[in-house]
């Protein structure tokens, strides 16, 4: 069997591309390792020197606020030199092609590519054809996977709950079209979660879904029903092709996310979303701003789950 490309002879990482095939152990490290970096936030001096003297490219194809802001600064607070492609203006919005573009950056000294992308796969080619000291960090590909998601999300409920073992999680909105969805389930199953559940319309659940282990329910009070983790998810209407929705108000009166219906699940239930929100859609503002949504925890967590994944990666030679 290949080994898988984001792992060295040896089983460490060396690049992050998605969570899917990867081991518990190396989850748990990542988990454990971002752990450490919490704290950096709260110093009068916020770096720590672990990629001192490296260089930190942000790649980022499609649009982000958030991922690209907190890659940035996880890499600031590792010291690295961080340089931000303007994609707009660069040679590929001139006709270049991706791995000509990724050829030259490597030429100017480029330690680790994090990189966004509209195409799936697109890190994987990356990954395949830059030199073997370049690591490759996925900062979402398509609607194939966005791994540090995933592993801000698991981290964040690891802090609030504790033990996978025992917890219910429900996943509530456009799974279709969610590269978060995606890299959640693959990290909750590994990390031993007791039940992982999908909720939504038909026309916006995947047909794959049972056989990645999960529950897929078409009715919000049947999923969310005595879960521990509620996460509600953004209707990408810029991916759907079609009408697979009739509109964003229908959404909202069946799957929207209300304190009323949030009693439905344990009366502990914390809410999470991988943002941006859509307000009065995916989840009320009452929920969203009440004291059981850690939306904002989740942000703050980030930075330090993606300072441990670019910390790991580098440390280790292919």
């Amino acid at each position: 069997m290949a080994r898988n490309p984001q792992l060295n002879k040896n089983g460490e990482l060396i690049h992050l591309l998605s969570i899917e095939g990867l081991p518990k152990a190396v989850l748990d490290h990542i988990l454990d390792t971002a752990s450490t970096f919490v704290s950096v936030s709260d110093r009068d001096v916020k770096k720590v020197p672990l990629l001192r003297g490296k260089s930190v490219f942000n790649l980022f194809f499609e649009n982000s606020t958030r991922t690209r802001t907190t890659f940035e600064i996880a890499a600031k607070r590792l010291s690295a030199d961080v340089l931000n492609l303007d994609i707009a203006r660069s040679s590929t919005a001139k006709g270049e092609t991706l791995l000509d573009t990724v050829a030259n950056l490597s030429a100017m000294h480029a330690d680790m590519f994090v990189v966004r992308h509209s195409e799936s796969g697109a890190p994987y080619l990356i990954a395949q054809h830059c030199a073997p000291h370049v690591h490759v960090v996925n900062a979402g590909d398509g609607r194939h996977s966005h791994p540090t998601q995933g592993l801000l999300d698991a981290y964040t409920i690891r802090h609030f709950k504790g033990n996978f073992a025992n917890l219910t999680v429900a996943i509530v909105g456009d799974v279709l079209h969610s590269r978060v969805a995606r890299s959640n389930i693959h990290a909750l199953t590994t990390l031993g979660c007791a039940e992982v559940r999908v909720v939504g319309p038909r026309t916006l659940v995947p047909s794959d879904m049972a056989a990645m282990g999960v529950r897929v329910c078409h009715d919000l009070k049947e999923g969310i029903s005595g879960a521990d983790v509620v996460m509600t998810l953004r209707l990408q209407n810029e991916r759907m092709s079609g009408a697979l929705l009739p509109s964003s108000q229908e959404f909202a009166k069946s799957f929207g996310l209300t304190n009323e219906r949030l009693q439905w699940a344990k009366p502990d239930a914390i809410v999470m979303h991988p943002g941006p929100v859509n307000r009065g859609v995916e989840i009320d503002s009452a929920v969203l701003d009440g004291p059981r949504s850690v939306v904002l925890n989740q942000v703050t967590f980030g930075i330090a789950v993606r300072m441990a994944v670019m910390s790991i990666v580098a440390g280790h030679s292919a």
